[in-house]
């Protein structure tokens, strides 16, 4: 029960976090327009990375490692399967700011130029992750209390 109620709670803080991360690297993002902004974009993208790992390893090990109702149950929910698309989704919309940064800090440790044109459409598709996000959080209460089995 205790192992179950920390790994649960550590899922619900990771998950804040991770949501408040996009949050500040979207703002990050909507206000660069030198080098000197990286550092707040760079910031809120490792704590979103970090976050990100630790919601979905505490995540699955709630779903699947007995901790909860079981895998069986997960598996046969409509709500459940709607989350994980919608995970993926977030995944996927996930790639392009990914590959962006990755590309920005190189750029960065070289001393090259960077464009920084894609940074307003990264802030859109932190947005778009967050509303996603939130939506997630319903689908989780549904599963939670047996809805759309």
């Amino acid at each position: 029960m205790q192992l179950s109620y920390t790994i649960a709670t550590i899922h619900i803080i990771t998950f804040g976090l991770g949501f408040y991360s996009i949050w500040a690297r979207a703002d990050a993002l909507k206000k660069l327009h030198d080098p000197h902004g990286l550092k707040d974009v760079f910031k809120a993208d490792n704590l979103w990375g970090l976050a990100s790992l630790l919601w979905i390893v505490t995540g699955l090990w709630r779903a699947f490692g007995g901790l909860e109702k079981g895998s069986y149950y997960y598996l046969h929910s409509n709500a459940f399967i709607a989350k994980m698309t919608l995970f993926l989704l977030v995944f996927i919309l996930e790639i392009k700011p990914m590959i962006t940064l990755i590309k920005w800090r190189r750029q960065r440790k070289k001393n090259e130029p960077i464009n920084f044109s894609p940074a307003r459409q990264l802030a859109r598709l932190s947005h778009i992750e967050l509303g996603l996000l939130a939506i997630i959080v319903c689908l989780a209460t549904a599963i939670a209390r047996g809805m759309w089995q």
